[in-house]
Parts: C-alpha cells; sequence; structure tokens
C-alpha cells in the first residue's frame, strides 16, 4: 500500500518568517520585508534561469567583460538584470551595488527608498558551464541621512551597521539563507518547487566551534605569505592531531555554505599576484562576514574583523579568513606571534 504524502499546512514560508519579524520591531515600516520580497523574487527567478540555462541556450560568454576585467556570461548578465529590476521596482531602494556594474545604479528618483543593496547577482559563474553550485549574495544598508538623493557614502559602510545579509544557493536545491541581525540568528529556507515557495527548513544556524575540513585554493600556494603556508601544512600533519580534510569548490556561496553547515574554515589570502585580495569586500566579504558572526563564527581579513573595514571603493577588494570561532582564531595567533 502506497504511503500517504504528508503536507504540511501551517508551513512557514520565508514571507511569513520576515513578516513576524517584523511585527516585533515596534517602528518597523514594512520597507524591508518588501524589499526582501523583491529579493526572494529575483532569487526565484534566477534559480529558474539556471535551472534551464542549458535548454535556454544561456551557457557561453556574452562577448564582453564586467568592471573586474572578467568574462561575462549570458547567465551573468540575465541575473544582474533580474536583480536590478526587482530591486528598483520595489520602491524601497536608493541605490544599488553590483559587482557588474563600474559605478552605483542610481534609482528613478520617484521610485527611491531608504536601502541600499550591494549584490553579486551570480556567484562562482566561472563554474556554471560544468554545472558545479553557484549563488548569490546580497548585503542591505541603510541611509545615514533623510536626504533623497544618491550619495555614494551611504554605499561606503562598514558592514557592522547593514541591517540585513543573506545568500542564495542554486545546488541540488536552491536555498536561501538569511540573517536580520542583531542577534536574529542564521536561517536556512528550501525552495519548493511545487509551491514556488521558500520553505523554512534550517531554523537558527549555529556554525560548530571547531571543524576538520580547510577550504582553500592550493593552486597558489606558493603565493602565499608564510604564515598561510604554515597554518597549511599543520592542518595535513598528524603530529598536530588529525588531519583536516581539504574541501574548495570555487564557488564562495557553496564553500562558505559547507563551511557553515560543517564548521572549519574558508580561506583566501593576499598573494604575490593579489596583494590586496581577490574577493570583493561590499558584496562578498560583509554579508558572508555578516551571516558567519550571527551563526557564531569568526570573520577577519587577518588583522581585524571584516565587518570592521571601513570601505573606499565599489569594488574594494580585501583578504577573506572565516569559519569556525577556533579555526579561525588559531589562524589569528599565529598572525599575532
Amino acid at each position: 500500500m502506497a504511503q500517504q504524502q504528508v503536507f504540511d499546512s501551517n508551513c512557514m514560508t520565508l514571507t511569513r518568517f520576515v513578516l513576524a519579524e517584523q511585527k516585533k520591531v515596534p517602528t518597523a515600516t514594512g520597507d524591508l520585508s518588501q524589499l526582501l520580497t523583491s529579493i526572494q523574487t529575483a532569487v526565484k527567478a534566477v534559480s529558474s534561469a539556471v535551472r534551464r540555462a542549458g535548454l535556454a541556450h544561456l551557457y557561453g560568454m556574452a562577448g564582453s567583460t564586467n568592471v573586474q576585467g572578467e568574462d561575462v556570461k549570458k547567465l551573468d548578465v540575465l541575473s544582474n538584470e533580474l536583480f536590478v529590476n526587482m530591486l528598483a521596482s520595489s520602491y524601497t531602494v536608493n541605490m544599488l551595488v553590483s559587482e557588474e556594474n563600474e559605478t552605483v545604479i542610481e534609482i528613478e528618483t520617484e521610485k527611491r527608498g531608504k536601502y541600499i543593496v550591494c549584490f553579486d547577482p551570480l556567484d562562482g559563474s566561472s563554474n556554471i558551464d560544468c554545472l558545479v553550485s553557484i549563488g548569490s549574495i546580497f548585503g542591505i544598508f541603510k541611509k545615514t541621512n533623510e536626504s533623497n538623493d544618491i550619495d555614494i557614502k551611504n554605499a561606503l559602510q562598514p558592514g557592522r551597521t547593514m541591517v540585513a545579509a543573506g545568500y542564495a544557493l542554486y545546488g541540488s536545491a536552491t536555498m536561501m539563507v538569511l540573517s536580520l541581525g542583531k542577534g536574529s540568528g542564521v536561517n536556512g529556507f528550501m525552495l519548493d518547487p511545487a509551491l514556488g515557495e521558500f520553505l523554512l527548513t534550517e531554523r537558527d544556524i549555529k556554525i560548530p566551534r571547531k571543524g576538520n575540513i580547510y577550504s582553500i585554493n592550493e593552486g597558489y600556494t606558493h603565493q602565499w605569505d608564510d604564515i598561510i603556508t604554515k597554518y597549511i601544512i599543520q592542518k595535513k600533519d598528524p603530529k598536530y592531531g588529525k588531519p583536516y580534510g581539504a574541501r574548495y569548490i570555487g564557488s564562495m556561496v557553496a564553500d562558505v555554505h559547507r563551511t557553515l553547515k560543517y564548521g572549519g574554515i574558508f580561506m583566501y589570502p593576499a598573494s604575490k599576484q593579489s596583494p590586496n585580495g581577490k574577493l570583493r569586500l561590499l558584496y562578498e566579504g560583509n554579508p558572508m562576514a555578516f551571516i558567519v558572526e550571527e551563526a557564531g563564527g569568526v570573520a577577519t581579513n587577518g588583522k581585524i574583523p571584516i565587518l570592521d573595514i571601513q570601505p573606499t571603493a565599489l569594488h574594494q577588494r580585501c583578504p577573506i579568513f572565516l569559519g569556525s570561532k577556533d579555526d579561525v582564531n588559531e589562524l589569528l595567533e599565529m598572525y599575532n606571534v
């Protein structure tokens, strides 16, 4: 006899969750909830495009390069347009900062709101053609003044002032991981294709205090400083304890999500070739650091917490070390000796 399918008639959707969190703040206007709904829609649309990319001929190059000098792929272009269009029409944002645009994206005056969104519409795009997990990353700031004018200073705030951050992972399933900060924790929502809704599947995610995995691109071994080299050698050497496993996907969202789930440390250090690191602060480092800290982990550039860095440019790069508290602190102690 076939087992009857169980259906949750009281499922916690992402929209429902955000509205419940909004009720906890007496001064809330609902604008952030409206903005997060627009981000949800953008993520759903990107997820759909990713799932049918091959059939829709979205693989391959679009024939141009972005501000970073990287080849832009068709799916990158589409993802960026989806995010820009959904966010600009939400009536909640003042301006946008995207990995794909050299300058800030200004919103029409009559549509401007009080939030600034920094986002990477399609992280890990070099993995698109080989079907490895990719994702989207976003961080949300609030304007520091009452003016409705465009002021780039509003986009160059330290990550500590973010009001929310999250990422979407397009893997074997599509998941959104979100934190509203201020001790609200980190929660994971899986997209149910049948409902077309994100459902709460992982409540109050906590990163293990210590892990047994390190994640770094070892192809750059000879470009690291001596501390990183020594740290990695120790993680492989049995005389320092049970050796760590090495895991590196090359999509920041996928590598950080695994680190969040299983613990350990994710590293993208400075190198001789990239003395300032390679990952971007505003839409990669800050949102991920925000989430990792809310989950009980540590995120640093090797000297100070990522969230305390004062940005000076939209596409500023920085070294990133994040993950389990004990693992990251062990590295920091080696730097501070």
